[in-house]
């Protein structure tokens, strides 16, 4: 159980991914997390109010508030991160989160076997690989690394936080809306000072009508998202947390088969290569 809800993790978060990288084209990043976060909020609440999930209410919904902080901040460096370098060099380093979760799983006293520990070593040279990784070229400003390095703990750290927020499904409900109102809160902080230094908060051309027009896919990464938060969590609790973490983060994988699928780009030869060593690494994970 703990490979599958890992991997349907992966395959959320790469489809969220794909999706956002979509929309960020025609609309600013930070409205797109608003408003996808948003989204979620609304049929989050929903789903609390008919499940009672207020009565699991406690002292761990606050890892569930830490998540939502830390989180907008991850996403917003890597996008500044893609705006600044190459997705060659930003990809792969943001990959690197999952060593949060591994080393906390570590550092509570998990001991994967020889096999698990070369599928995660495998795993991780795949995900890293398939981001298409760029070994020349012109130097990257450290402003880039720095800002991918944020972005790669600060997604790591979510992972860890969200385990830790809940001990059922029930709570799992109530943690994951909590953790979208902080998101929301954060992120739309962040928007109303970006909108006061002059930065447009809506795409231009098209302004409140494109928002509305995008609101499906918009709700689709949002709920995605959300989704992959809540399939990780039952994947931490049901199995090892080195493994999950480690098949959860296949998901530039999954992001890479998706613009080969919908946009026609062609994989990069570095890339296949990632592809198969995660794929492999996958079976040593779920077999050893």
């Amino acid at each position: 159980m703990t490979a599958l809800f890992a991997l349907a993790t992966s395959l959320l978060w790469g489809l969220a991914d794909f999706g956002g990288s979509l929309l960020t084209r025609r609309i600013p990043a930070l409205t797109v997390v608003v408003v996808s976060q948003a989204v979620a909020v609304v049929v989050l609440g929903s789903v609390v109010a008919a499940t009672g999930a207020w009565s699991e209410f406690g002292p761990q919904l606050w890892f569930a508030v830490a998540a939502g902080v830390v989180g907008p901040v991850a996403m917003l460096s890597f996008y500044k991160a893609l705006a600044l370098g190459p997705m060659g060099v930003v990809s792969p380093l943001g990959s690197l989160g999952v060593v949060v979760p591994v080393g906390v799983g570590l550092t509570l006293g998990e001991r994967p076997g020889l096999p698990q520990f070369a599928g995660i070593a495998v795993a991780v040279a795949g995900v890293v690989l398939a981001g298409g990784p760029e070994l020349r070229g012109a130097p990257v400003q450290r402003r880039t690394v720095t800002l991918t390095l944020v972005a790669a703990v600060g997604f790591g750290a979510v992972m860890s936080l969200i385990s830790e927020a809940s001990t059922d499904v029930t709570g799992l409900f109530l943690a994951l809306f909590v953790q979208r109102v902080a998101n929301v809160a954060v992120g739309g902080a962040a928007l109303c000072v970006s909108s006061r230094r002059g930065v447009p908060a809506l795409p231009e051309g098209g302004g409140a009508q494109l928002i509305l027009w995008s609101l499906p896919a918009l709700a689709f990464v949002g709920l995605a998202d959300v989704a992959a938060n809540g399939t990780y969590s039952l994947a931490a609790h049901s199995g090892p947390v080195t493994v999950a973490a480690v098949l959860a983060s296949l998901y530039p994988v999954i992001t890479a088969l998706a613009a080969r699928g919908f946009l026609k780009e062609r994989l990069r030869a570095v890339q296949a290569a990632g592809a198969g060593l995660a794929l492999a690494g996958t079976v040593l994970l779920a077999t050893g």
